[in-house]
């Protein structure tokens, strides 16, 4: 071998022993991969929250328009919507006092109330999104719409879970893949140990909806007609989050 031919050899050589000694051993290695996954979906439910408030001197009057009223709009909505749920939410029957000022010996009066304000909700979910202003429209002749809000049905939230759960593990797959090749492993080296799906403590909200906090508005008086609103469903993100952990033989 020709000196100039030897020299390369022994850089080859030294090359590679100290890339053997700089270059971390990776076997046995136990590495923590945090994958993500999202799905998206058209809203297809709606919660509408309606309300009537009456106020009076006669807590009977006042009890009678309500329950008058709160029957004249559940037949609407009925009317319009027979496949929508309907719940009760809450009554109520509250006293009204005046404004109480201390008497000349400082001391302050039993209060007596003036009237009665009385109130009852009602919540209505649907499917039926194209009806909804209609429907809203005709039962604001009645009583008020208190809230709304727009979520997924039940059988849609089941199906984008199982879409979902296999994004979240797609995604972890190729984390493993990118890993490994970082690594200079191939993905057949690795093992995964453990899937943890709850390791980023991101739990699933509900997407079944909860009714906002009931204001104490009062309804007011309603006119005969009402233009029908404009509502805008939107859609729902879920996502997850989990932690696998993975070693490589």
């Amino acid at each position: 071998m020709s000196l100039p031919k030897l020299f390369i050899a022994a850089a080859i050589v030294l090359a590679t022993q100290a890339h053997a000694q700089t270059a971390p051993a990776t076997s046995g290695t136990l590495v923590i991969v945090p994958a993500f996954g999202e799905v998206k979906h058209a809203n297809d439910q709606a919660i509408a929250l309606f309300m009537v408030e009456e106020q009076d001197k006669d807590k009977t009057a006042a009890a009678s328009r309500v329950n008058q009223k709160m029957k004249q709009g559940t037949d609407i909505i009925r009317r319009e919507d027979p496949q929508a749920t309907l719940k009760t939410q809450g009554y109520y029957t509250y006293p009204i006092y005046p404004e109480q000022r201390p008497l000349p010996n400082g001391t302050m009066p039993k209060p007596v109330p003036t009237g009665w304000r009385v109130g009852q909700y009602l919540e209505v979910k649907t499917t039926n999104l194209a009806n909804l202003p209609k429907l809203t429209a005709a039962a604001q002749k009645v009583v008020a719409l208190n809230n709304l809000s727009f979520g997924l049905t039940p059988a849609t939230l089941k199906k984008l879970d199982d879409q979902r759960i296999a994004a979240t593990y797609l995604n972890l797959n190729e984390r493993i893949a990118s890993i490994a090749s970082a690594m200079g492993r191939k993905v057949s080296d690795s093992v995964i140990d453990t899937v943890d799906f709850e390791g980023s403590g991101n739990y699933a909200q509900r997407a079944d909806m909860a009714a906002a906090p009931m204001m104490m508005s009062r309804a007011g008086k309603m006119e005969q007609e009402v233009s029908e609103p404009t509502f805008e469903p939107g859609e729902t993100t879920l996502q997850m989050r989990l932690v696998g952990k993975v070693k490589f033989k």
